[in-house]
């Protein structure tokens, strides 16, 4: 597959000489080549040929590859400790309760892939997304058919594509006043955090002068109605004004307070360091084969970027901005037995816990549940928000029943599940 070369930087490129006879304004012929780049990125990052780009897998290291390619091609620098890449291996006990490690042991390398624009400044802002998937869906798979690759393209080469466009759009405003820019592709978030954790605690500067870290996990499906999510909104005391400010693109944006979450963001808060995630919410295709390119929405991801860079540069002080502890919600969050089988909508902010996808065969599926179904009570108990879902659902075991009553076209309707 041919690849897109980007000597010059992507705006003067697509504005230039080689558009000047085009009957199309300069912006929307920029648009287009961006929206045309994003989506090369995605096709490449999640091929068949990448197989899932499991970590520890050659998929992963090709995809890695292909990342330090097109950094190089942008003209940003690298900060690894090898060029571009940051490797790290993570050791997997054949006898998890052993103290020794053991020949039967497995170890697995991954490697971060590290980008840099060096401003001269003392302070920086970290840009990251994890480039891993699931290989052909062994572990994380939702999918209950044949054994399958799992190109995730919105979890998360959407996040990637991203992170090079905005990484290019910074370097074009290569200021010294400016923060340093320090871009991220972590490797094994899937299988716990792994890449950035390591990253976390073996920074390639000092990680102390980090001002602020960005994280895009699943930014390739903003819907109709232009929900996204961002997390972290309490770690710093300016980004709730600031993301209102900046969000000139018309987005639904529904906020968190916590800087923890099941994605890399979350190993820098645990070093006191302020954090956001941007997320398009998850979907029927998420953790399963059907995640592919053709599903993601373009345009939505060119917006998301700009205004993340919108936001970088509105927040883009020369000293290091004020780091705040939030409440860890991940301590309140109750342990399950049994699950209900459906898809939380992580972008609602209604009463209650919408649905957004039911997997077959599951509970749910089982009593009629639907997509779109917002869950109003279970067992008796109300259920306000997926805290309190989560904390009902906590209550039952294998084998139990319960009564679920939800919301369906403004109808009540009440189902009894088996879990």
């Amino acid at each position: 597959m041919k690849n897109i070369v980007r000597d010059v930087s992507l705006l003067s490129l697509v504005i230039g000489l080689s558009f000047s006879s085009c009957s199309e304004p300069a912006d929307v012929v920029d648009k287009t080549q961006v929206i045309n780049v994003l989506k090369q990125d995605v096709k490449i990052l999640a091929a068949d040929d990448m197989e899932g780009r499991e970590t520890g897998t050659p998929g992963e290291k090709k995809a890695a590859d292909y990342i330090v390619k097109r950094f190089q091609e942008i003209g940003v620098g690298s900060l690894g400790t090898d060029g571009y890449l940051q490797g790290y291996d993570k050791r997997i006990k054949a006898n998890p309760h052993a103290e020794e490690e053991s020949p039967d042991d497995t170890v697995i390398t991954g490697y971060n892939v590290i980008g840099y624009i060096d401003n001269k400044s003392e302070y920086y802002v970290v840009v990251g997304a994890h480039y891993d998937h699931l290989g052909y869906g062994e572990a994380g798979s939702l999918h209950t058919g044949e054994k399958a690759i799992h190109n995730g393209a919105d979890d998360n080469a959407s996040g990637i594509a991203n992170m090079l466009y905005i990484a290019e759009r910074l370097l074009d405003n290569n200021i010294d006043e400016k923060h340093n820019y320090v871009f991220i592709a972590f490797s094994g978030e899937e299988k716990g955090l792994w890449g950035s954790n390591y990253f976390a605690k073996n920074a390639t500067y000092d990680l102390s002068k980090t001002s602020f870290m960005i994280n895009m996990d699943m930014v390739g499906r903003l819907n109709e109605e232009r929900k996204i999510a961002i997390n972290g909104v309490g770690t710093n005391p300016r980004f709730d004004a600031l993301i209102d400010s900046t969000n000139t693109y018309e987005f639904a944006v529904v906020k968190s307070l916590s800087g923890v979450g099941p994605s890399d963001h979350t190993s820098f808060y645990l070093q006191d360091l302020p954090v956001l995630q941007f997320f398009t919410g998850q979907h029927e295709d998420y953790h399963k084969p059907s995640d592919d390119l053709e599903l993601l929405n373009y345009e939505g991801m060119l917006d998301i970027g700009n205004f993340i860079y919108d936001f970088v540069l509105a927040l883009d002080d020369k000293d290091k901005i004020e780091f705040t502890k939030t409440v860890d919600e991940s301590t309140e969050t109750p342990r399950f037995t049994v699950t209900l089988g459906v898809i939380p909508d992580y972008l609602y902010d209604g009463k209650g816990m919408r649905i957004d996808g039911v997997s077959e065969g599951r509970p749910a599926f089982n009593a009629g549940l639907l997509k779109g179904d917002v869950v109003s009570s279970l067992g008796g108990v109300e259920v306000v928000d997926m805290m309190s879902y989560m904390k009902q659902l906590a209550t039952y075991k294998e084998g139990d029943k319960a009564t679920v009553k939800v919301l369906r076209d403004e109808e009540e309707v009440e189902v009894e599940v088996e879990f």
